[in-house]
């Protein structure tokens, strides 16, 4: 590809990066990954394990939902692993920029009621990707989760 092929490339379609606007999120999401970023750059799996399961749900009313749970030990008659097994919380949204805010009303965790959860917020057509921060005894942890919009959703 020559450097004439590639700006035109680059012009002719949004960039993933472009400021979002509330109707590119509202509709229903699923999760294909979560990850967890430690202070060192490594990537681990997240808490929910290899193959966690989740929906995202934004409205356009501006409320939102989400849950996810670990599926890794979802066969009958397979041992409970140890860890979070189910995550979730419900309340409003809103966009900042190229951030989502979540406004917690219900969770799973008490210790997020009443919080804001911001998330860093990245569309590439039919993936949305969300990134968190937290910090913990050793630096700054992020978790990245990876969604993509949930077949027959409307854009």
């Amino acid at each position: 590809m020559t450097a004439a092929t590639s700006a035109g490339a680059a012009s002719s379609a949004e960039p993933p990066h472009a400021d979002l606007t509330p109707g590119d999120l509202v509709g229903t999401w699923r999760l294909e990954s979560y990850l967890t970023v430690g202070p060192d750059g490594a990537t681990a799996e997240g808490p929910l394990g290899p193959a966690p399961a989740g929906l995202l749900l934004y409205g356009a009313d501006h409320r939102m939902s989400v849950s996810m749970m670990r599926t890794d030990d979802a066969e009958p008659g397979a041992e409970p692993r140890a860890g979070t097994r189910f995550m979730g919380y419900a309340g409003g949204w809103r966009l900042a920029g190229r951030q989502v805010v979540h406004t917690v009303a219900v969770s799973s965790h008490s210790y997020l009621l009443g919080t804001r959860q911001v998330r860093d917020c990245v569309l590439d057509d039919e993936v949305l990707t969300l990134t968190g921060s937290a910090r913990t005894a050793d630096g700054v942890r992020r978790g990245v989760l990876t969604w993509r919009r949930a077949d027959g959703e409307p854009r």
